[in-house]
């Protein structure tokens, strides 16, 4: 899941600022877990916006809010969301994104929060960053440890030389990732995995923007599926 904070209030109200009318967008996926967009977060923006002179005409929690159809819903369902002099929207960057794609190119689509990183959930209200998202996975040899997000340093081949009583040198309060790497692999019988040097990492992997498309509409064997 993505992990969010709240911009400061003077942020947005800046980014709002002539603006007499506004639509809320919030999220009941991320966003509601972080505590950051959910029905919750709408009532307290609502409220606040209002007290600084701006009408919230409308809002909408969709499930996802990166998912372009249930947006492109909203905007055929509610007139008032067309008629907002902007929108605010309380997910991340990628539900900003497609609400502004939605959006008619005239009307201001505006974040309300940080987008911060892609987390595992350890329960309830802890996330910790397990996946860097860089398009060159290599837990396989790593024992589900990322190195290339759990180390500061993003290294490949650790640990690095810094490391004291098995943590970390740039975060002393963290086990080195590799350390954690070493005795996991050393339990499953698998320290053969470390033996090959890791080439650099291949960052073209990750360049951006990334698509990826998993089904093309309308092609010979959606339109067969749907007989």
């Amino acid at each position: 899941m993505i992990i969010t904070k709240k911009k400061d209030i003077n942020a947005i109200l800046e980014s709002l600022k002539g603006k007499k009318t506004v639509f809320l967008f919030g999220c009941n996926s991320c966003a509601e877990q972080c505590a950051t967009g959910g029905e919750k977060e709408i009532k307290e923006m609502t409220a606040i916006l209002e007290e600084h002179g701006i009408k919230v005409v409308g809002s909408s929690i969709p499930d996802e809010t990166c998912y372009r159809q249930l947006i492109l819903k909203d905007y055929r369902l509610k007139p008032e969301l067309k008629e907002a002099e902007a929108v605010l929207v309380l997910a991340c960057g990628a539900g900003v994104r497609t609400v502004a794609d939605a959006a008619d190119e005239t009307q201001p689509v505006l974040p309300a929060l940080d987008s911060l990183f892609l987390a595992s959930v350890e329960r309830v209200g802890r996330f910790f960053e397990g996946c860097s998202l860089c398009g060159e996975c290599v837990l396989h040899i790593t024992g589900g440890i990322c190195p290339h997000t759990e180390c500061p340093k993003g290294l490949l081949n650790g640990p690095c030389g810094g490391v004291a009583h098995g943590m970390c040198e740039v975060n002393i309060e963290s086990e080195c990732a590799w350390v954690r790497i070493y005795k996991r692999l050393e339990k499953q019988g698998r320290l053969h995995a470390l033996r090959n040097i890791a080439a650099p990492k291949n960052h073209s992997a990750g360049t951006r923007p990334r698509k990826v498309l998993l089904r093309e509409s309308g092609n010979s064997a959606d339109k067969k599926g749907r007989k």
